[in-house]
């Protein structure tokens, strides 16, 4: 796996607990929409050990000159050392890798289904498509506990009105702890929306991210209504 040097760049919060974190391209970094790479620090230090490394999905896409990652700020050291992080400070990328990338059979619809910051690959993926004026059948299903925890929601709702071949659904399961008014759906992800979204998308491919559980039970919901493990691309994202 090749290794990268980059600079940081800065950070800014985009959803209520998470932020998002720029670094450099650096040159001859190539990847697939989709893909991860491997933050490693080196300074300042983690529990006193270096390097100290974590893995995240790039919210980039494969044309843009930057890169960018979001997380969930946790107080584990890693995300306080990241916190720490100077503007032009030297970080180090391994990588790209993962296999949640986009199917190369454009008549099959693409259906991607996130939990909270499990949406990361999938923005990488939906600017690309924009990019490339897919026309390939794109739905994202999106959960969130509240509007103000919807990393990209804003953005997601912008290429939604951009895009005529995509189609956000976005579902807050704790609306009536929200300040922010909501009028879209409310409730978990359950049979019953999946198969309102899967009956006219024969043959699609289905993409899966968030937190390991929250993965775990869309697999066996798309298993109940007839999905084949086959058609099934998922990612746990541990300690996010």
């Amino acid at each position: 796996m090749s290794t990268y040097k980059a600079r940081f760049k800065g950070s800014e919060q985009i959803a209520d607990g998470t932020m998002a974190f720029h670094f450099e391209k650096p040159g001859g970094f190539d990847f697939k929409a989709g893909q991860a790479i491997d933050l490693v620090l080196r300074a300042p230090a983690v529990n006193d050990v270096l390097p100290a490394r974590h893995t995240f999905s790039i919210v980039s896409a494969p044309h843009e000159n930057g890169l960018t990652i979001a997380t969930r700020m946790r107080g584990s050291p890693f995300k306080q050392a990241m916190s720490a992080l100077a503007v032009g400070a030297e970080v180090e990328l391994e990588g790209a890798f993962g296999s949640l990338t986009l199917h190369n059979d454009r008549k099959r619809p693409a259906i991607m289904i996130a939990g909270g910051i499990g949406i990361t690959p999938f923005v990488s993926i939906l600017r690309q498509a924009a990019k490339e004026q897919l026309t390939q059948s794109f739905v994202l299903i999106y959960s969130n506990r509240r509007p103000q925890d919807a990393a990209f929601l804003a953005e997601l709702q912008a290429l939604e009105e951009g895009m005529a071949s995509f189609q956000l659904i976005a579902t807050m399961t704790q609306i009536g702890q929200s300040k922010q008014a909501w009028s879209g759906p409310t409730g978990q992800i359950d049979t019953s929306l999946l198969t309102h979204v899967t009956a006219s998308r024969l043959a699609a491919i289905y993409y899966l991210a968030g937190p390991p559980l929250f993965v775990e039970a869309m697999q066996d919901l798309l298993n109940e209504t007839g999905v084949e493990d086959d058609d099934i691309r998922s990612e746990g994202f541990y300690g996010y």
